[in-house]
């Protein structure tokens, strides 16, 4: 038997070993049992992969990246099996690996119940304790369409091989090389449980799982598409250990508690009618004064760093977005258009930037005005699909807090790094400060203007953000056809990412309009264009912030931010006064005068989560003081009526948390 070569590749430590003919992955890492796959020449591998001579192999830690992947992925096919075990006549679609889980779609007759779904767990539990072995085949197109004859999704998706799409997760089930059917076997017989048209790779066996719960199932078009039947989706996840599973349920408990949706109903903040329209919300009075307060301040901030307000309007002429480019690269994201004055076609503005650019080119301008820094709330529509539409976060009509930049080539390096550090400032006025930042780059396939260009632009943007010091993370191809963008992620209290603002650096938009400006010398030059949205949406800054604070929103932007609680009647016209002279100092303070006992009030406005409460009885009125009780029940008594406005006020004006 001849030798092979092979090179282990562990991080920076390269160790070569001479091998015999046949020796597999899982040989080179015998013992280790939380190697789950192997990566060879780029490539992922089953640990069943026999190595060939000069190969370098890299082992693949469950814990990884691709690890979980590969975990949930054979989760998932556990899933799918215990589903056709139970329910024999149900059609299998897609089952990819998603974050923190995995899915499986299948076409039943009727949707699965809560109970189906523990059955179906159950069952899922006992297939990964009989240790069945996955095993990879390749197969000819034509096998593999008589072998799964019965499988009508399968069938469509064996003649996509080669172009399968990463978005509809068909990508994992074939690729754009040869077909393969992985085969569940029994660790005893050899015989086949079950199969399934997959490229791979999976786990060595069910007996690899070790942690792994369904959560729910929903209803789901195939492939993604309104045009092909509805499936149903179940929904799973599973981890390397209990208790990481553990620490997940407890981790999704906590985010269910802060949902901006469950929050803006309990609240009384925001809701959207039915009758208005999937992503299309109304902010009630209470929602309407913390969206007010965040744009105040967000005004006076801007007005401060030079910025100019401008005014747009909803809807403009076709023809503009044609100009602009949106038309070719973003029609599916716009509203269908509206035939006006004699067939012409009116389009609802999925973005504010063409208007702004109209607004620089309504007159000549010098270099003496730049950098010119227009900014606007500007309210813009996109038709998101309705699977993906959630609450305030993915709408299809929200408010940009939108600003354009136009400066000379000269000053755009120091625009951009002024941008940066204005937005991270002011993101962390509103209490987010755990940050990373994110470099996205041309789209190969979707993107304007020159290679030179583009070039510039990126590099540009990349020493921006390392000024910054903050961890700098690639996202290639992710830009806009547009320009190169830095976006901020941002860590809310319980260690989500949200993506919050973006810095676009834009050659292209201006020699689209032909913008001009006149430099020192005479000579016409065309501007460069900065595209930023501080918050992204103030929707969608509004629901983030909802569930950072747990609706318990500091002082300076809770709607309601101290309430008086009289211990009696008689205390009532006292408390009043105080809240009157409260509100000329700009507080918002109420007065609860209804009929309910002192303890129910309490109840109330701690679930309402006012931040202060302000409770009088017989001994303060005496006094001419008030008991000021906090948020976590604490309380301060005995603090004189002005001492307690200052101290609601320097709370405020500091926007600290309470």
């Amino acid at each position: 038997m001849s030798d092979v070569r092979v090179i282990i590749q562990r991080d920076s430590e390269r160790d070569e070993r001479v091998v015999t003919t046949g020796t597999t992955a899982a040989d080179l890492f015998a013992g280790e049992r939380t190697i789950v796959a192997a990566r060879v020449a780029g490539e992922l591998k089953d640990l069943a992969y026999a190595v060939a001579d000069g190969d370098e192999v890299e082992p693949v830690e469950i814990s990884s990246e691709d690890g979980l992947n590969i975990l949930r992925h054979s989760t998932a096919h556990v899933m799918a099996q215990a589903v056709q075990e139970l329910f024999p006549e149900a059609k299998l679609g897609i089952g990819p690996p998603v974050k923190d889980g995995f899915y499986y779609d299948f076409d039943v007759e009727k949707p699965f119940h809560p109970d189906d779904l523990k059955a179906i767990e159950k069952k899922m539990q006992e297939i990964q304790k009989r240790g069945q072995k996955f095993s990879r085949r390749v197969v000819t197109d034509e096998a593999a369409r008589e072998e799964l004859a019965d499988e009508p999704y399968k069938l469509e998706l064996i003649g996509l091989k080669g172009s399968a799409s990463h978005e509809d997760g068909a990508d994992v089930e074939v690729g754009a090389g040869e077909l393969t059917i992985y085969d569940n076997l029994d660790p005893k017989t050899g015989e086949t449980c079950w199969s399934d048209l997959c490229r791979g790779p999976h786990l060595p066996t069910t007996r690899f799982i070790p942690a792994f719960k369904l959560m729910r199932n929903a209803a789901a078009y195939w492939r993604g598409s309104e045009k092909n039947p509805m499936l149903q989706r179940i929904y799973g996840t599973a981890w390397p250990t209990k208790d990481e599973l553990k620490a997940h349920l407890e981790f999704l408990a906590e985010a269910e508690k802060r949902d901006h949706r469950r929050l803006g109903s309990e609240l009384d903040l925001f809701s959207i009618p039915e009758e208005i329209g999937s992503g299309l919300a109304v902010f009630h009075p209470k929602g309407g004064i913390i969206r007010r307060v965040m744009e105040d301040y967000s005004r006076r901030r801007h007005e401060e760093s030079g910025y100019e307000f401008v005014y747009t309007p909803h809807a403009t002429k076709g023809k503009l977005f044609e100009k602009s480019g949106h038309l070719d690269w973003y029609a599916d994201g716009m509203y269908p258009p509206m035939q006006l004055d004699e067939g012409t076609d009116y389009y609802l503005k999925p973005m504010n930037c063409p208007m702004h650019n109209l607004i620089f080119d309504a007159r000549g301008r010098s270099y003496r005005e730049l950098p010119l820094r227009l900014f606007e709330f500007g309210t813009v529509y996109r038709y998101e699909k309705s699977g993906v539409v959630h609450g305030l976060t993915r709408a299809r009509g929200f408010t940009q807090d939108d600003a354009h930049i136009y400066c000379t080539r000269e000053q755009m390096a120091e625009e951009l790094d002024t941008t940066l550090t204005f937005v991270l400032d002011l993101l962390r006025d509103y209490g987010l400060t755990d940050f990373y930042l994110e470099l996205s780059t041309k789209d190969p396939e979707k993107f304007v203007g020159s290679d030179e260009n583009w070039t510039e632009a990126t590099e540009t943007l990349r020493k921006v953000a390392e000024k910054q010091g903050l961890e700098l993370v690639m996202d290639p191809g992710g830009a806009a056809f547009y320009g190169p963008k830095i976006s901020v992620q941002a860590r809310d209290a319980i260690g989500r990412t949200w993506q919050m603002s973006t810095i676009q650096l834009d050659f292209n938009l201006p020699q689209r309009f032909d913008l001009e400006y006149t430099a020192a010398d005479g000579t016409k030059q065309q501007p460069v264009m900065i595209h930023r949205a501080l918050f992204g949406s103030i929707e969608r800054f509004f629901a983030v912030l909802l569930e950072h604070y747990a609706g318990a929103f500091p002082a300076w932007l809770a709607p309601v931010q101290a309430v008086g609680i009289p211990i009696g009647d008689g205390h009532v016209e006292y408390l009043q006064d105080f809240a009157a002279e409260a509100k000329k100092k700009g507080l918002r303070v109420e007065v609860d005068a209804s009929s309910d006992r002192m303890q129910k009030k309490i109840r109330n406005h701690q679930k309402a989560k006012v931040p202060f409460m302000i409770i009088v009885g017989d001994e303060d009125m005496a006094a001419g003081t008030v008991s000021f009780r906090y948020r976590d029940g604490s309380q301060e008594n005995g603090i004189a009526r002005d001492e307690a406005i200052a101290k609601l006020v320097d709370v405020v004006e500091r926007r600290v948390q309470v």
